[in-house]
């Protein structure tokens, strides 16, 4: 049984160590994530206490296929909460402000998807994309764009340089946006 299974299976069982478990092994990257959203470390440290109630809340009756990509989606959604709530000014310059900025015209925005269910639709159109890349690419694509990581950090984790690090992004972008209108969300 995988680390990961192991503390579903202790959640599903009310076993607050798995709390401590999930602390342990991905606190310093949900930490990570939320400062980049952020700017600060109080906040994400919060925002961390936030994904902690939240996955004890909610397991049961979720059980994610990957325990890491949902502890990083909760700490996400409570980094994007703080930054609503706390009516920062217009993104604050974060690197997930700049990076929100990049993706902005290849989205379409939440008021031109009518309901919940159309919203469901573009995320598996995402996810279907992602799947079309190259382990690389992808790879690149999710540091920036879910992790919020700043390019040259990209760029250095991945051994290659700057420019080759934006020509990728940048060309990413553009078969995002081509697979978005050819399935008619844009």
């Amino acid at each position: 049984m995988s680390d990961e299974s192991r503390i579903i299976a202790r959640l599903n069982a009310r076993d607050e160590q798995a709390l401590h478990e999930i602390r342990e092994q991905y606190g310093k990257l949900c930490a990570a994530l939320a400062f980049r959203m952020l700017g600060s470390r109080e906040d994400a440290e919060e925002c961390v206490n936030d994904m902690l109630l939240s996955v004890w809340n909610s397991i049961p009756p979720n059980l994610p296929v990957s325990l890491e990509a949902y502890l990083v989606t909760l700490v996400r959604r409570a980094a994007i909460d703080r930054l609503r709530t706390e009516h920062r000014q217009k993104r604050g310059g974060t690197q997930f402000a700049q990076a929100l900025d990049e993706l902005a015209e290849v989205l379409p925005a939440n008021d031109h998807v009518e309901n919940e269910v159309e919203q469901r639709e573009l995320n598996r159109a995402l996810q279907a994309f992602l799947e079309t890349l190259t382990p690389e690419t992808r790879h690149i694509f999710m540091q920036r764009y879910f992790m919020s990581m700043p390019l040259q950090e990209i760029a250095a984790a991945n051994g290659m340089n700057l420019s080759a690090v934006k020509m990728s992004l940048s060309r990413t972008r553009k078969k995002l946006r081509d697979y978005l209108k050819k399935g008619e969300f844009l």
